[in-house]
């Protein structure tokens, strides 16, 4: 059944509204009556027995988890996966061009002649067959470490998750770009961290005012336990840190005992140069390296690993054991089997040039449908980062552009406190050229009405009773 527009809006609008019934900010957590429940809430010193009329269990919960929110991109995603919109919101690498008869068929070789492996328990820190080949991976943007470095995780997501898990007390302070990904600010909400976010310019995060936030943050008495950056195009910024300015930030954070944690999903995605040197190639007791093979491989076996500092690593194997045993060995040797059988280096030459293909079709319709706004033109990954005119509200603007059968990802999603509703982040790298100029051209249509809007009411108008988008959905990535 095909969903008319008007039938879309209020698809995407009633599913927010029911994931906000579920989802409770700290501000509510007093005495009295719950606006969306219609129920008595609780604070931490009521025995946890009150419910409410969507959640029997809503009083039991632990603090932190009532403030995990629902992200209206969630709801957004169930109408955004429609043929009928495109979809210029997630983080998806295309897969049509990887070899899949040819992995398919080395996958069944494994089960075939190694199931009774494939299929059992491993080792809380991944197999060292497959940790040797992460070695080789790395060494292209100059790492060399030892087999014994990596952990290997369920996801780079999972690896942010046990480095926030295994340094973060409530309170702690991380520092982070702003902006920064949507991802780890949920990671680093759940386990109650209070995040300062340094503004970035085009070439990424600036050391000048790290310095200045990690000096004032002393002087407050306030505890900073790691920055976590992404250098390689960013997301959602989609810029690059240059060598000469991560030199700066690893000796600004050196000076100030603050740990890095270096983000490197993308790192090999770059369109029109060598991939530049990680961080942990030439410091390694100071940074934690995550690094991932979803967006150079296929997101499906959620594979990523982190390389640490040894005390560090053996807190993340053991934190590891107690969250999930062991990552899957049948994703892993899946991955050895594809690093061993096929030139996975050209592979990445084709993500290359196809990814590039795409950037260049997206700005090419930005220039030609929406010249009023700003954007980065980034030279590798997968998201072009835009400006809006002045006045608009991208968070405001997203149900009018569902039902204008496109789907794009408000800034408010990449900052802590929710700013960011004058930028959105486009992604290039699922939809194929054709698919990106008709969905930038109905986003112009959009940013085209919402102007008349503004000019005519003076400012943008609200929808009520939409969640902050804090705990994004895996399309969002």
């Amino acid at each position: 059944m095909r969903l008319e527009e008007g039938d879309l809006f209020q698809f995407w609008r009633v599913s927010v509204q029911v994931m906000s019934q579920y989802s409770t900010d700290a501000g509510r957590l007093t005495h009295g009556r719950c606006k969306t429940c219609e129920t008595e809430t609780v604070t931490s010193n009521t025995p946890p027995t009150q419910g409410t009329r969507l959640d029997p269990w809503f009083g039991a919960y632990a603090q932190r988890a009532h403030k995990m929110r629902a992200s209206e991109v969630r709801a957004l995603f169930a109408v955004a996966s429609r043929p009928e919109v495109v979809s210029l919101a997630g983080g998806m690498p295309n897969l049509a061009d990887l070899p899949l008869d040819d992995i398919a068929e080395s996958t069944a070789k494994v089960i075939a002649t190694e199931g009774m492996t494939a299929l059992q328990y491993g080792s809380g820190q991944g197999r060292p067959e497959l940790r040797e080949k992460i070695v080789e991976v790395m060494r292209l943007e100059g790492i060399e470490a030892h087999p014994d470095d990596v952990v290997v995780t369920t996801g780079s997501q999972q690896a942010l998750d046990l480095v926030t898990r295994i340094f973060i007390d409530p309170g702690d302070v991380i520092v982070a770009e702003a902006p920064s990904y949507v991802g780890a600010l949920s990671v680093f909400r759940s386990y109650e961290a209070e995040i300062e976010h340094v503004r970035i310019d085009d070439k990424g995060l600036v050391p000048e005012e790290l310095e200045q936030a990690l000096t004032r943050l002393k002087a407050e008495g306030r505890r900073v336990k790691f920055l976590y950056t992404i250098p390689n195009f960013h997301n959602p910024a989609g810029v690059t840190i240059p060598l000469d300015r991560r030199h700066e930030i690893v000796e600004i954070c050196k000076r100030h005992n603050v740990l890095i944690i270096e983000d490197n999903p993308y790192g090999l995605l770059g369109f029109d140069r060598e991939p530049m040197p990680a961080m942990r190639s030439f410091e390694e007791e100071g940074v934690v390296y995550l690094g991932s093979f979803s967006k150079t491989f296929a997101p499906g076996y959620r594979v990523g690993w982190a390389v640490a500092p040894h005390a560090v690593r053996e807190k993340l194997v053991l934190a590891q054991e107690s969250a999930i045993l062991c990552p899957s060995h049948a994703s892993q040797m899946a991955i050895e089997s594809y690093l061993s059988n096929h030139d996975w280096k050209r592979q990445i030459r084709e993500f290359q040039s196809m990814y590039k293909s795409r950037r260049d079709a997206m700005v090419s319709a930005l220039s030609e449908y929406l010249p009023e706004a700003e954007w980065n033109v980034p030279d590798g990954g997968f998201y072009v980062w835009v400006k809006l005119p002045p006045g608009l509200d991208s968070k405001t603007m997203l149900p009018r552009a569902v039902t204008g059968r496109v789907a794009y990802t408000p800034g408010t999603a990449f900052f802590y406190d929710g700013t960011g509703a004058d930028h959105m982040r486009l992604s290039f790298c699922y939809p194929d050229e054709a698919t990106i100029k008709e969905g930038v051209r109905r986003l112009a249509a959009v940013v085209s009405a919402e102007r008349e809007s503004v000019e005519i009411f003076g400012t943008t108008p609200q929808l009520d009773d939409v969640t902050d988008v804090d705990v994004p959905g895996p399309d969002v990535a």
